[in-house]
C-alpha cells in the first residue's frame, strides 16, 4: 500500500480540502488514520477521487460506515460488495439505495431495516419491488407523516388505500392531494381536516367541489390571500364577509379589485 504521507500528498494534489489535509498531515500513519471517525468517508474519497480504483487495504475501514460502503460499491467497484453489505443493510436509506442502484432488484438482506421506515419502504415498493409490499404496509399506514401513505396509495397501490386513509385524513394538505390525485373527487373523510386550513380548503373548493363550501368559509375568510382566490375562482364575485380581511392587505386588495370587482389598478 502507498506510504501514508505519500498518500496525503496525492490527496492534496487531488484537491482535498485544506482542513482535512491538515488533520491527515498531523497523523503518525495508517493505524492512527483508521481510528479516526471520518476515516471511512476519507477512505472512500481516496479511492474514488485520488487513486480512482479500488483500494483493498482500506476496504475494512470503508465497510464500517453505511454511506461510505454504499458509495464505494456504487462508484468505485460498480458492483455488489459482500464485505460492505452487513453494514449497509442496517440503514433503511442506504439499503434502499443499494438495492436500487447496485443490486438493481430486491435485496432481502436489507428489507428488514427498510420495512421499518415508512419513507424508504414506500420508495422501495415503488422503485424496486414495483408492487405492493404487504410486510411494510402497517408501518407506512401508521406513520405520523401522512406523506408516505399518500405516495404509497398514489404510486404503488394506484388507487384508494383504506388502511392509510385514517392517517391521511388528519392532514389538510395530504387529504386534499389524496382527494385530488387518488380519489379524484370529493372525499368526505378528509374534509374535516381540510376545512381547518385556508389554503387547502380554497383549493379543495376550487378544484374538487367546484362550488362554494360553507363549512370552510369561516377559515378561508381569515386569510387575505386565499379569501381573494376563493372569491375569484369559487364564488366568481364579491364576498362581503371576507372583504375586511382581503382589504387589510394592499396587494391582495388590489388583486381583489381587479379580478373580482372588475376595477383596473390605478
Amino acid at each position: 500500500m502507498t506510504e501514508f504521507y505519500e498518500a496525503v500528498e496525492n490527496a492534496r494534489k487531488a484537491g482535498v480540502c485544506r482542513e482535512v489535509i491538515e488533520i491527515l498531515a498531523s497523523m503518525t500513519g495508517w493505524e492512527e488514520f483508521a481510528r479516526h471517525p471520518d476515516a471511512p468517508e476519507w477512505s472512500y474519497w481516496y479511492a474514488r477521487r485520488v487513486v480512482r480504483k479500488p483500494v483493498p487495504d482500506l476496504e475494512p475501514v470503508i465497510a464500517r460506515d453505511e454511506w461510505s460502503a454504499w458509495q464505494y460499491a456504487k462508484h468505485v467497484l460498480c458492483a455488489r460488495w459482500p464485505e460492505g453489505e452487513p453494514t449497509i443493510s442496517r440503514s433503511p436509506e442506504w439499503a434502499y439505495l443499494y438495492a436500487r442502484d447496485v443490486v438493481r432488484g430486491r435485496w432481502p438482506e436489507g428489507e428488514e431495516a427498510i420495512a421499518q421506515d415508512s419513507q424508504w419502504a414506500c420508495f422501495y415498493a415503488r422503485d424496486v419491488i414495483r408492487d405492493r409490499w404487504p410486510e411494510a404496509e402497517p408501518v407506512i399506514a401508521q406513520d405520523q407523516d401522512p406523506e408516505w401513505a399518500y405516495l404509497y396509495a398514489r404510486d404503488v397501490v394506484r388507487g384508494r388505500w383504506p388502511e392509510g386513509e385514517p392517517t391521511i385524513s388528519r392532514s389538510p394538505e395530504w387529504a386534499y392531494l389524496y382527494a385530488r390525485d387518488v380519489v379524484r373527487g370529493r372525499w368526505p373523510e378528509g374534509e374535516e381536516a381540510i376545512a381547518q386550513d385556508s389554503q387547502w380548503a380554497s383549493f379543495y373548493a376550487a378544484d374538487l367541489l367546484r362550488c362554494r363550501w360553507p363549512e370552510a368559509e369561516p377559515t378561508i375568510a381569515q386569510d387575505p390571500r386565499w379569501a381573494r382566490l376563493y372569491a375569484a375562482e369559487v364564488i366568481g364575485g364579491r364576498w362581503p364577509e371576507a372583504e375586511p380581511t382581503i382589504l387589510s392587505d394592499d396587494d391582495y386588495a388590489r388583486r381583489y379589485e381587479h379580478e373580482v370587482l372588475g376595477k383596473t389598478e390605478s
